[in-house]
């Protein structure tokens, strides 16, 4: 038997989630998270390629970044988004990940953000959805195209594929792409 497809119906929602991280083993680190995010009532069904990109630099800073490796995963889960959110979260601190707003581009051991949850439009201090950046970060589109090309994002009145098209050909913050970095070591 086939299991149900995602939406609420089936009692499954699905969702998009972004990997990054630039301290550590960052590629094991999403491994982990990912296992971590298979247990229970999430069940991860696609991986995309991971990409080593050039850190966002804040203007006014001179201080090197390590480059970042990002990456997304496609689920579906019978939790609701906020709880979902603070599985990520949890998930997160047990990797070693400190949270600080007066920090908050600092370098990570993993960062985990929920990208698009169904056809929810949410705005709250503590989660918005979809991703209020996801339409302008090459590092987020590129691999989420992999798990999510044709998804409407909703409020945007576009596919994902269509959010990367509208951002250009420019991939000069596009370092490596790994497509075995799930499977391998």
């Amino acid at each position: 038997m086939a299991p149900p497809s995602p939406g609420r119906d089936s009692g499954f929602a699905e969702a998009f989630i972004a990997l990054g991280g630039n301290l550590g083993e960052v590629l094991k680190t999403f491994r982990a998270a990912l296992a971590e995010l298979d247990r229970g009532p999430v069940e991860v069904l696609a991986v995309s390629s991971a990409y080593r990109t050039c850190a966002l630099v804040l203007a006014g800073t001179s201080v090197p970044v390590a480059d970042y490796w990002n990456a997304a995963a496609r689920v579906r889960t019978t939790l609701a988004p906020e709880a979902l959110l603070s599985l990520m979260l949890a998930i997160e601190r047990r990797a070693g990940r400190r949270r600080v707003e007066a920090a908050r581009w600092q370098p990570r051991t993993l960062d985990l953000d929920l990208l698009l949850f169904d056809d929810i439009l949410c705005s709250a201090p503590h989660l918005s959805l979809p991703h209020p950046h996801l339409a302008e970060r090459l590092f987020v589109l590129l691999p989420l195209v992999e798990v999510a090309a044709a998804t409407l994002v909703p409020g945007a009145d576009a596919s994902v594929a269509d959010l990367l098209a509208r951002l250009g050909p420019d991939r000069a913050s596009i370092r490596e792409r790994r497509d075995d970095w799930y499977t391998s070591g």
